[in-house]
């Protein structure tokens, strides 16, 4: 299909989509009724199990307590009943392998009889494990063809929810994934383990402030950015149904410059598709709170409220696979890739993160005086301690190639990872520093001076969309996980790292009230060292300036420019140290997740330089020649007729051949640094994907883009920006 026909085809998609596409019927049942019915939800478990078995299940869901095997027949029998009478016809255990996508094999519930009938059946040994294949996933070397075994194991915290299908209902269990030999083969089991160790150190502090709690988690809600174009410009694009973003596009007349998309009024196909893709993540329990207009046309987002870190993770990949579902039925086609257009903001994933005990308190919640809460003053420190020690770990979380567009680029923080705090935090950091925390510093009342309008109560201190790690009142943000990965790693090491912190403190402290000192003088003395420790990492200014990062250096702040310089910590000695020291991940584990990730980007460089040579080759310079064989004919007419041909004429036509020929040389010089046989390790081989493909890529592109401003619109066989952007 060329340019003129997509754009055709969208634009009939969309000016009747009113009267011939999808309207969706207006339910008539409330939020609040429809909220997590095709969830096993603690009311549904409550209602239908036994009260014994019930009990037994919340002790594992809420105290962390070994799960009972007893039981499991009795949850699995309750729970497939549950589901039958929703529909649900199959059952599978749904699992995160290190794709970074989920996965999932349906099995029925019917098992057929001697008689010729069939029996629905569900056990507990299947509820509790299911074995797929092991091989198949990615593992980094932990698993070989030959060695195939792998077990999903059930996770009984996050709850089982029901997928619905026009021609039927699938019973989903959120599952861990290890291999046969017991190492995690997902991202799943991480958390958990982060989680564990996140609490018993967390505790151990609020043990010294009385409180009675037995379990802490982190909590997280991430703010999801995407794109949705036109399916038939999707399907006109090779780059964007193999690499998820343009190879090749010229920049459109217009882009975001005008700032008049942000938060602008929401197209009505648009919205429509929000609005079912809210209700299908209602049903699913999926707390969503916030939809609206991004800053790239056609880019938006969707946020969820807090949750426990796990279940947020799962509730994260639902919505991604519900939008791309729910899109599909709109003619939309959703792009989660970091950067799938040049030149307007790609799209990121905010992680904000929190910690909150088992009666649910915050504890990173200042209270009215932040100063005088020890407690509150203590867990900003540890993590801030934990970032100022480990930010090259939590920098490789988010190391991949596609977020190497995004980082650094002026609409998402840069690869050096500082921490702000805002006005007030920053005083009573500085002050604990020199002995004390007596800030003075309030955030006070904001006058507009509009007298119809209120006097607003103005935050301690403002935000900084530039920081990639930024306290915003109660909770951490982190702003440099690309929108297309798990939130899973990140919240892994974000949780190991401050265990670390809170173990060294809860030592000291532990220690100070055997030997029977004052625990308070005691604690303004850790917090003191810590924050002498830690205070390079603060930094509340503009993080683009090229005046940070010369200061960044100063401090001796890591600068892990792309993914490549990033991923080697992921198994430095200090990382195998501690991962292995709270039993998160071991070394075997670590390097087969650097394996994985050095091997997925240098497929990612090898898949896009292979479309890019297609793609130059097969539809731009066809439509170029064409172009040029149109303007020699048009010459060879007038001279046919004694006319003179004119110079422009002349010069169109060698600044076309010029333009032709830069094509076709840097496609051959890309076409040389693909085949290149490269001698060394897997870091030797995303090296040279790095630095000789991208760069001749990059050339490619520029030539293809200069062809796309010459040869005419009806030649032209890609839609471009202009349509895709704004054609809605």
């Amino acid at each position: 299909m060329n340019a003129i026909r997509a754009r055709e085809a969208a634009a009939a998609a969309i000016t009747s989509w009113p009267i011939n596409g999808r309207r969706a019927p207006r339910s008539t049942t409330s939020i609040r009724q429809l909220f997590g019915v095709n969830v096993f939800s603690d009311e549904v478990m409550r209602s239908r199990l036994p009260e014994n078995v019930y009990r037994a299940l919340r002790n594992t869901i809420k105290k962390g307590a070994p799960l009972d095997p007893s039981i499991a027949d009795i949850v699995a029998a309750t729970m497939r009943e549950w589901a039958m009478e929703r529909g649900a016809t199959h059952f599978t255990h749904w699992f995160q392998p290190m794709t970074g996508l989920t996965a999932e094999k349906h099995d029925s519930f019917l098992v057929p009889t001697e008689a010729g009938t069939a029996l629905a059946e569900f056990s507990g040994k299947e509820l509790v494990r299911g074995e797929p294949d092991a091989s198949s996933f990615p593992s980094g070397g932990i698993r070989t063809t030959f060695e195939a075994r792998g077990y999903t194991a059930w996770d009984p915290t996050s709850p089982a929810f029901i997928l619905e299908n026009p021609n039927g209902t699938t019973l989903c269990i959120p599952t861990a994934f290890c291999s046969w030999t017991g190492e995690a083969l997902d991202k799943k089991t991480p958390l958990l383990r982060s989680m564990e160790a996140l609490s018993k150190q967390a505790v151990r502090i609020l043990r010294l402030f009385g409180s009675e709690a037995a379990r802490v988690h982190s909590t997280a809600g991430p703010e999801q950015e995407y794109f949705l174009i036109d399916k038939n410009f999707y399907f006109a694009r090779p780059d964007l149904i193999n690499a998820g973003r343009t190879l090749f596009g010229a920049r459109p007349p217009k882009g975001q410059e005008m700032e008049d998309h942000y938060f602008g009024a929401i197209p009505e196909r648009v919205l429509a598709c929000m609005l079912e893709t809210e209700t299908e993540l209602y049903k699913l329990g999926v707390p969503v709170k916030t939809r609206h207009n991004e800053v790239s046309p056609a880019q938006y987002e969707i946020a969820v409220t807090f949750e426990n870190a796990n279940v947020a993770t799962d509730h994260n990949m639902l919505v991604m696979e519900t939008m791309k579902r729910v899109g599909d039925r709109y003619g939309l086609q959703l792009l989660l890739h970091e950067k799938p257009f040049a030149g307007v903001n790609g799209s990121g994933k905010h992680l904000n993160w929190s910690m909150a005990d088992d009666a649910g308190n915050n504890l990173l919640t200042p209270g009215e005086t932040p100063h005088q809460n020890a407690q509150f003053l203590l867990f900003l420190v540890a993590v801030l301690r934990a970032v100022a020690r480990h930010g090259d770990i939590l920098r490789a979380t988010v190391a991949n190639a596609h977020n190497d567009h995004r980082l650094g680029a002026n609409e998402a923080p840069p690869a050096i990872i500082s921490v702000f705090l805002g006005d007030m935090l920053q005083d009573i950091v500085e002050q604990i520093e020199k002995g004390g925390a007596k800030s003075a510093k309030t955030g006070g009342e904001l006058r507009i001076g509009v007298s119809v309008l209120p006097d607003l109560p103005r935050d301690p201190g403002d935000r900084n969309r530039t920081s990639p790690f930024a306290f915003t009142g109660n909770k951490f943000e982190f702003r440099a996980v690309g929108s297309s990965q798990s939130i899973a790693g990140s919240i892994v090491a974000l949780n190991t790292i401050v265990a670390e912190s809170l173990d060294d403190f809860a030592t000291q402290l532990e220690q100070a009230v055997a030997d029977r000192k004052d625990l308070n003088a005691e604690i303004q003395l850790l917090l003191q060292n810590a924050v002498k420790e830690s205070k390079q990492v603060i930094f509340n200014g503009d993080n683009y300036t090229e005046s940070w990062h010369l200061e960044a250096e100063r401090r001796g702040l890591p600068n892990r420019r792309t993914a490549l310089d990033s991923l080697p910590d992921l198994i430095s000695p200090k990382s195998v140290k501690l991962f292995s020291k709270y039993g998160v991940l071991n070394e075997r584990e670590l390097h087969s997740r650097y394996e994985i990730f050095l091997e997925s980007y240098r497929k990612t460089i090898n898949i896009e330089s292979q479309l890019t040579i297609q793609i130059a080759t097969r539809m731009i310079l066809p439509a170029a020649l064409r172009y040029q064989a149109q303007i020699g004919e048009a010459m060879a007419n007038l001279k046919a007729t004694g006319a003179v041909v004119p110079r422009v004429q002349a010069t169109l036509l060698g600044e076309l051949v010029a333009a032709i020929e830069d094509l076709c040389e840097a496609t051959d010089q890309l076409v040389a640094a693909t085949d290149e046989h490269r001698e060394g390790d897997s870091l030797a081989h995303a090296r040279h994907a790095r630095d000789a493909i991208i760069p001749a890529m990059n050339a490619v592109r520029a030539a293809g883009d200069q062809l796309e401003g010459m040869v005419p619109d009806d030649l032209w066989p890609l839609p471009t920006y202009q349509d895709m952007l704004f054609v809605k």
